[in-house]
């Protein structure tokens, strides 16, 4: 069976939303190099999503202090901040659980929320937010179309998406794992490799 009919399978590609967008391997591009990304947003206007791999140096407890927003030296506190993408980068972003009820949040399934509000960093701050948590600087976009074209060049897989893998796994270890869900080891593959 092709990757290309696998796929299909699993996913509309007409329809990403909620679906891990998996970086090929040979993608060299610094912001995607071995990325899993979570695709927010994908219609005919384009796409947006957040790259859940890439942790860049900053624990979470340095985004509370910078927000003047009081904190226990907790284990919440001490999580890395991830790079979500290059648009945006002061911008920040919470994919959680569905915990809570936030002031500004959009719902990706009955599990998955995103929440921007400042209200969900102050409820983490003390204790009182929800215990899975990726918080996020930057989005990645795409353009009308521009996502399906580098699908159809190979640049990317699509597989549905594991809130196991989203808040449980590793970072180093999520680009493999997001891939293994439609049965692929990525590091196997090549560039002369289709699936679009």
């Amino acid at each position: 069976m092709s990757i290309k009919s696998s796929m299909n399978e699993i996913i509309d590609l007409k329809n990403l939303n909620n679906c891990f967008l998996i970086a090929m391997p040979h993608i060299d591009d610094p912001n995607f190099y071995h990325s899993v990304s979570l695709i927010c947003e994908h219609n005919e206007k384009g796409a947006l999503g957040f790259t859940i791999n890439r942790p860049i140096g900053i624990l979470i407890e340095d985004i509370f202090s910078q927000m003047s927003i009081e904190f226990s030296h907790n284990q919440a506190a001490e999580k890395p901040v991830l790079s979500g993408g290059p648009v945006q980068i002061e911008q920040g972003f919470v994919i959680h659980r569905n915990v809570g009820h936030w002031q500004s949040s959009l719902d990706l399934d009955e599990n998955i929320i995103i929440t921007t509000s400042r209200d969900i960093l102050t409820a983490i701050a003390k204790d009182e937010g929800p215990e899975d948590n990726i918080v996020l600087l930057g989005y990645s976009g795409w353009g009308a179309g521009q996502l399906e074209k580098e699908i159809e060049k190979n640049m990317w897989l699509i597989s549905p998406v594991d809130p196991q893998i989203l808040f449980d796994l590793p970072y180093e270890k999520r680009w493999e794992a997001a891939a293994k869900l439609i049965g692929i080891d990525i590091n196997n593959l090549t560039n002369k490799i289709g699936h679009a």
